[in-house]
C-alpha cells in the first residue's frame, strides 16, 4: 500500500492542510487493480476536521475495494474559497497520479460530513467555475481535472436559509457572510453538471436540520441528477459510522439503525463505479 501525506497549500491555506492517500497495491494475481477512489472531507463546522469522520471512513472504503484519501482542509480563520481550492487541488493531484496509483480517473468520489458535506457539494456544483480552479492555483484549462465523479454526503450542511447551520457559514465566510451567503446556499446552485449523489441524514438532527438534505435532493431531482436519499427516523448529528468504531470518547455516536448507511453506499458504489 502507498500511504503518503501531501502538504496542500493554496492561497490562504493554513499550516497543516494536507491530503493523506491510501492506495492499494496492484497485483498480477488480482482482477481488480484499477479502482475507484473515495476522497473524505471530515466535518467540524468549518472550525476543525473531525477525526471521527476521517481515517475510520477511509478504512471502510479500502475494505470495499476502493482506494481512499482524507483531506484535512483549512478551517477558520481561513475563509472561502480556500478549502474549496484545497479540495479541487487534491482531486487534480489524484487524477494526475491516476496511472501510477491505479486509480480509475473517471471514478473519483468525494465524500463529506456536515460542513465537509458542504465542501464536497460545493465542488459538485462549482467544479466548472473559474473561482474553483483559481482558488486551486490551476489554469482555465483544468476544470475537468477538478471534477468529482460522484458525491457522498453525510448529514450535510447545504442551505444558508431558514434551516441553516449558521455557525458553519459564519466560520466559512466571516466578514463576507452577508455578501456570499446566498451564493453558498447550494440548493440554489444545482444544475445538471452535478455528478451522481448519495445522501443520508436523520429526521431528529437538531444541529443541521434534515431539510438541508431534502432541499438539495429536491434541487437535484429537478436538474435530473441521479440521487439516492436515505432519511433515518432516529439519530442526532455527526454520527460518523454510527457504530463503536467512530464513537466519541464521550460515548456519543452509536445509532444501530443508522449504521446501515455504509452498506447502502457500498451497493451504490458497486453499481455505479466498480
Amino acid at each position: 500500500m502507498i500511504n503518503k501525506t501531501y502538504d496542500i497549500q493554496v492561497e490562504g491555506s493554513l499550516p497543516g492542510a494536507r491530503l493523506t492517500v491510501y492506495i492499494q497495491n496492484a497485483s498480477q494475481e488480482l482482477k481488480l487493480n484499477h479502482r475507484p477512489l473515495v476522497l473524505v472531507c471530515p466535518g467540524g463546522g468549518y472550525e476543525f476536521n473531525s477525526d471521527r469522520e476521517a481515517e475510520v471512513f477511509a478504512l471502510q472504503f479500502l475494505a470495499m475495494g476502493c482506494h481512499a484519501a482524507v483531506l484535512n482542509y483549512s478551517c477558520k480563520p481561513a475563509v472561502f474559497p480556500t478549502a474549496l481550492g484545497e479540495l479541487a487541488y487534491s482531486v487534480a493531484l489524484i487524477r494526475r497520479n491516476a496511472a501510477e496509483w491505479h486509480v480509475e480517473p473517471d471514478k473519483i468520489i468525494v465524500l463529506g460530513c456536515s460542513a465537509g458535506g458542504h465542501l464536497a457539494a460545493s465542488l459538485g456544483v462549482f467544479w466548472d467555475e473559474d473561482i474553483t480552479v483559481q482558488a486551486a492555483g490551476l489554469g482555465q484549462e483544468d476544470h475537468e481535472m477538478v471534477r468529482p465523479d460522484g458525491l457522498i454526503l453525510c448529514y450535510p450542511v447545504i442551505s444558508s436559509g431558514e434551516f441553516a447551520h449558521r455557525g458553519s457559514f459564519q466560520s466559512l465566510l466571516q466578514e463576507r457572510e452577508e455578501e456570499l451567503s446566498q451564493r453558498m446556499s447550494l440548493e440554489k446552485q444545482v444544475s445538471s453538471k452535478v455528478p451522481p449523489v448519495f445522501v443520508w441524514h436523520t429526521f431528529e438532527d437538531d444541529v443541521v436540520p434534515v431539510e438541508n438534505a431534502l432541499l438539495f435532493a429536491g434541487a437535484l431531482r429537478r436538474a435530473g441528477v441521479s440521487t439516492e436519499l436515505h432519511m433515518y427516523p432516529r439519530g442526532g448529528h455527526g454520527l460518523g459510522l454510527a457504530n463503536r468504531i467512530s464513537e466519541g470518547r464521550d460515548g456519543y455516536g452509536q445509532q444501530e439503525e443508522c449504521a446501515t448507511w455504509i452498506s447502502l453506499v457500498r451497493t451504490w458504489i458497486e453499481k455505479g463505479f466498480m
